[in-house]
């Protein structure tokens, strides 16, 4: 007979971190992959937000250290400036850690709307270091993605809540 709490140690070790990491790729693959002209502006930072809920699910697991990898790959991947994204991530990662037991006691709305903050700060955060090293203009329609964060929310964090309760990550 199968031992009950086996699935449980299994599924908190390696598969666990899989599974995390699994959710990582797919945001990245996410986040650039091509939108239309029109609607590039609308796009929601979606590693923005898989961070965010691990950081919040998982804040001994994902932490600091995971975002700022987390940036870098995002660097690497837009052909931008190195560190400017790893930065951002870490900064705003560091503020969700931070404030976790707050954060996870509020309603979904509620957390969308401190979520949408994040990720406008990140935007600002984000041109401000670009900023530093090469002379960028600050689009507004750039804001867009900040109102699409916030609808998204909801919807991520109990998909990402689904896939953490089965596969028992913990």
């Amino acid at each position: 007979m199968a031992d009950p709490t086996r699935r449980a140690r299994v599924s908190t070790g390696t598969s666990g971190r899989l599974i995390i990491w699994l959710s990582f790729v797919i945001a990245i693959l996410l986040q650039v992959a091509p939108w239309p002209g029109e609607l590039a502006n609308f796009r929601p930072t979606w590693i923005l937000l898989v961070a965010c809920y691990w950081v919040l699910a998982l804040p001994h697991r994902v932490n600091v250290g995971t975002a700022l990898v987390l940036g870098l790959l995002w660097d690497l991947m837009l052909g931008s400036t190195l560190g400017v994204r790893g930065m951002m991530m870490a900064i705003l990662c560091y503020i969700v850690a931070l404030n976790f037991q707050v954060l996870r006691n509020l309603s979904l709305w509620q957390q969308a709307v401190i979520i949408a903050s994040i990720s406008l700060a990140g935007k600002l955060i984000e041109f401000w270091a670009e900023y530093l090293v090469s002379p960028v203009i600050f689009d507004i329609r750039q804001l867009w993605g900040v109102l699409l964060n916030f609808l998204l929310w909801p919807w991520l964090f109990l998909l990402l809540r689904r896939v953490r309760r089965q596969f028992s990550i913990k």
